[in-house]
């Protein structure tokens, strides 16, 4: 009975590690994915998501086959000033979701290796790593969609959630 259960205690560990591409002990999820298409030539594009992580954690890093360069960015306005740039990680308090989105953290894709096609499916890599050192990879494909303009964005018309 015991080396039965064993053998199907692999299975399905590697079964969830085959569909969830985590740890066993993922302490990390990320849901809502998805990243903006490009047109012919356009050198970047953006990844968003929603991370929410079991314990104190940070985001330290991204990458993908898709890009050249993958960075971390923050948007904020100071004033009427708006600013962005790369940060060198994000912290993802225990028990708490932190978007990614547009008029925030965002992960940039520069120097794009071809055109992102709506329907597509982009590789992603996060790498967390908790309050006590370890790291977690989690790997992920998110759809590519067309952003809606920045006034279907600014406003919530209730669809988007």
């Amino acid at each position: 009975m015991n080396a039965l259960f064993s053998k199907v205690a692999r299975v399905v560990l590697v079964s969830a590690l085959a569909v969830a591409s985590t740890s066993a002990f993922a302490q990390t999820s990320v849901d809502d994915a998805w990243v903006r298409t490009s047109v012919p030539g356009q050198p970047s594009s953006g990844a968003f998501m929603r991370i929410t992580a079991d314990t104190d954690s940070k985001l330290l890093s991204v990458s993908s086959p898709v890009a050249r360069d993958v960075q971390i960015h923050q948007m904020s306005m100071s004033g009427d000033v708006m600013r962005m740039g790369p940060v060198d990680s994000v912290a993802l308090p225990a028990g708490k979701t932190v978007s990614f989105d547009p008029d925030g953290y965002h992960v940039m894709l520069m120097g794009l290796v071809a055109q992102i096609k709506e329907g597509d499916q982009v590789p992603l890599t996060l790498t967390v790593e908790n309050d006590k050192g370890v790291r977690e990879i989690l790997e992920l494909k998110a759809p590519a969609r067309a952003m809606m303009d920045s006034m279907d964005m600014s406003h919530d018309h209730g669809s988007m959630h």
